[in-house]
This record gives C-alpha cells, structure tokens and sequence, in this order.
C-alpha cells in the first residue's frame, strides 16, 4: 500500500468522508434488469454503507496539524493510525445481503482485451489513484457477470447486485468492506435538470 506524508493530505484525508459524501455520483435513471429482485432494488446513497456512530476523525479533532511539518514522527505516526482506522472500518451490517444499487467511479483489477470484470467501486473521482483510498466501508469490490468492454479508469457506471459485507485488500488500491459478485454493471447517465 502506498504511503502518503504530506500534511495537506493528513488534512485532506481527515476531511475526506464528508468530501466523499458530497462529491460521490448522484442519483440516475433506474437500470432495467433481468432479475426482478435487482431491478426493484433500492439504489443506495454512500453515506448509508457508513454506520451511523462510526466517526474515525473523534480522536484527532483537538490536534493542530499546523504544528506538524511533513517529515514530523507524529504526523507519520498519525496517517499510519488513521489508514488502519480507514482499513478497518465497520460496514452497516443491515445493508448484508440485501438487493442493491450504486453508482460510483471504477478503479480495474483486471483488464483483459474482453474487458474489465473486476473493479474497485468508489464514490469520487481519484480515490485510490490519485488520493488516499476511502475507508473501507466506502468501496466495494465488484466481480461483474461478464466483461464489460470499453470501461476504464474513472468511468463512472451503476452496478447491480447482492451486497455482501466482505473483506477485499488490494496491494496498491485499499481495502474494501463490502462486495458484489455476479453484479449487473452499466454506465452511469447523471438525471438531466429540469
């Protein structure tokens, strides 16, 4: 897993559960599906994947991050801590096998000239590539039913299926509290004003 010392991300990745909540895909149109089950199901919001007493920033409020330079123990100490707290957050074990929908941003595991079927969902743009990953319980790892050609990094799609809450650990992306396999995965259309 990559490291990342700079106290403006330190700042940043303290604030990001409330940037993800703000800036992850918004609602779309409803995907038709074959199965009746996962047509009718609910498409969910990020912030319902999130416990509501989980709060990983609690024991960093009173610190001074001005105080720390980039190279300081603590501020090293610090992102270490908060990365095992973002590894190892819970998941809304109610949300366990139930029927679901979520648009996000694709981050591939696999890309094969059929396709990618594999991906990290994540709700903004850049999270485990250009940022620090989302806590766990802000991604989860898809295993699609079939390839899908022509999706690449970013691609923002909705994704079908049964949520499982389950463990994935990416060497270089994050870890992942939730998965779903066998998803439906299709492009994700933004619902147009009116």
């Amino acid at each position: 897993m990559r490291r990342f010392f700079s106290l403006g991300l330190l700042s940043a990745f303290l604030l990001m559960p409330a940037a993800a909540l703000l800036t992850g895909c918004g609602p779309g149109s409803a995907a038709p599906g074959a199965n009746a089950t996962l047509a009718s199901a609910p498409e969910l919001k990020w912030e319902e994947l999130i416990p509501k007493s989980w709060d990983p920033t609690k024991r960093y409020r009173n610190i001074s991050l001005e105080a720390l330079r980039d190279n300081d123990p603590r501020a090293i100490q610090m992102l270490d801590e908060m990365r095992a707290v973002w590894d190892n957050a819970p998941v809304n074990v109610a949300l366990d096998g139930t029927a679901a929908k979520l648009a996000g941003f694709v981050v591939p595991l696999d890309s094969t000239q059929d396709g990618i079927r594999e991906f990290l969902l994540v709700p903004y743009f850049g999270a485990c590539i250009h940022t620090p990953p989302p806590p766990a319980n802000q991604i989860v790892h898809v295993i699609a039913d079939q390839a899908f050609k022509g999706l690449h990094a970013m691609d923002t799609v909705k994704v079908s299926g049964i949520l499982k809450a389950a463990r994935y650990a990416s060497a270089d992306m994050g870890v992942s509290g939730y998965e779903i396999k066998s998803a439906a995965v299709e492009r994700f259309v933004p619902a147009q004003p009116k």
